[in-house]
């Protein structure tokens, strides 16, 4: 049994699972989002491929959930799909991330949400291929993060 497969047992273990967490952070949404950032982080939508500010983004930092501030993802954990939309192989750390089975399109995907605000922030993919450590592809809209660059003294 290979280290991905075990992975992916414990997130299907806390699939759907009840997380006390999730929301804890509330806000009025439509006052604090723009328009476009609404529609994806809160009602589950999708930004164009290659249009948002994050899908070939370099620098070194964290990612955050834009809604809430949320840490989310290191850059380090960034890398290249050319899907046109920002990838990473691993969260920060799996309690900042919810996963939840989404049906639409057609097909089964796992939705990731941001634990803490349960905004939505894409998809995680996983078996595709890709050399990185966990074989998992967290596919999010650039519009659902904010970037902190890493300081340097």
């Amino acid at each position: 049994m290979t280290g991905t497969t075990t992975q992916y047992r414990i997130r299907e273990d806390i699939m759907n699972a009840e997380h006390p967490e999730v929301g804890k952070i509330v806000k009025d949404w439509k006052t604090v989002l723009r328009s476009e950032e609404y529609r994806i982080l809160r009602q589950g939508g999708t930004e164009q491929p290659f249009s948002g500010e994050y899908w070939n983004h370099t620098g070194e930092g964290i990612y955050s959930c834009k809604a809430c501030n949320t840490e989310l993802f290191r850059s380090t954990e960034k890398f290249e799909t050319h899907c046109g939309w920002p990838s990473f192989f691993s969260p920060l750390a799996e309690d900042r991330i919810r996963y939840i089975k989404d049906y639409s399109l057609g097909m089964v995907r796992v939705e990731v949400r941001c634990s803490a605000c349960d905004s939505h922030l894409g998809h995680v993919f996983e078996g595709e291929g890709y050399n990185t450590p966990t074989d998992q592809r967290y596919c999010i809209n650039s519009l659902c993060l904010s970037f902190t660059p890493t300081t340097t003294d």
